[in-house]
């Protein structure tokens, strides 16, 4: 009874705390249908009188100060480059140090987790005068090399790749398979679920990166979607509410699309590498 008692509560706290997340989304999708002027008026009614959708025709009717097909290509773009880019790097190191003889393992193994220590704000300067020094500033290559080698990566697949039985690679041996052909053909395959999750952690936080975007990049065409929302709203967006929400809403298209797509993958991932 006491047992029961515990389940139900808490499932009470899940659906709580899972309204305190959907709420403001849903507040946000029904405020983007209403005009600026009832989103102003409106109070704590949720509901529009008149459900509208100018309020996206306006943001997608490629207006000089909102092109937003050009800030989510650019978001869209940097963020499954560097994605890419990430995967083929982590997953290569990870393998690397997991199953090869590699010179100061332990050590390189301690630096990579050291490395998750050190807060992104303590890089960011650094970073920035690096690519200043080099002129790469407003351009794809300063959006997307930051993001180009991922520790937390590393690590993840690292866990993963250790504990893969040495039993499949060694019988992939026998049958005349080089560490390569193993790799790609063996490894990998079994290995989707970590990838898949890495995916989706890394592609949402290049997507929804603010800062680094805000400072690096200084040309209306060059901005990411989240960058574009800040200069909305700030600008133009100010006393426009309805139009700043469905410029929201566009922009949360894509990582829910991803996460709904790989969902499944990413449980699995969870519980395969043990991350909680």
């Amino acid at each position: 009874m006491k047992s029961k008692g515990f389940k139900l509560f808490m499932v009470a706290v899940a659906i709580i705390i899972g309204l305190i997340f959907i709420l403001p989304i849903v507040w946000m999708l029904l405020t983007s249908f209403k005009t600026d002027q009832e989103a102003f008026t409106a109070g704590l009614k949720w509901l529009p009188k008149v459900f509208t959708v100018e309020n996206y025709q306006y943001a997608f009717s490629g207006n000089g100060d909102t092109p937003v097909l050009q800030w989510m290509g650019n978001s869209l773009f940097v963020g499954i480059v560097g994605t890419l880019i990430v995967l083929t790097v982590d997953t290569l190191a990870a393998y690397g140090l997991a199953r090869l003889d590699v010179p100061f393992k332990k050590a390189l193994v301690s630096l990579f987790i050291g490395s998750l220590m050190i807060p992104w704000v303590i890089t960011f300067l650094p970073l920035y005068m690096e690519f200043s020094k080099a002129g790469l500033l407003d351009t794809y290559a300063v959006l997307i090399l930051p993001y180009s080698a991922n520790a937390f990566g590393v690590f993840l697949l690292y866990q993963y790749f250790r504990n893969f039985p040495k039993e499949l690679e060694e019988a992939a041996f026998l049958d005349g398979a080089n560490k390569w052909q193993v790799f790609v053909k063996v490894v990998l395959p079994s290995a989707r679920p970590v990838i898949w999750t890495l995916a989706i952690f890394t592609f949402m936080g290049i997507y929804n990166d603010f800062l680094w975007p805000l400072v690096t990049t200084s040309s209306l065409d060059m901005r990411t979607i989240t960058t574009g929302i800040a200069v909305m709203q700030q600008g133009s967006f100010v006393s426009s509410p309805a139009k700043l929400m469905a410029l929201t809403s566009i922009a949360t298209i894509p990582a829910v699309l991803l996460f709904i797509v790989g969902q499944r993958s990413f449980i699995k991932g969870v519980n395969q590498t043990g991350i909680k």
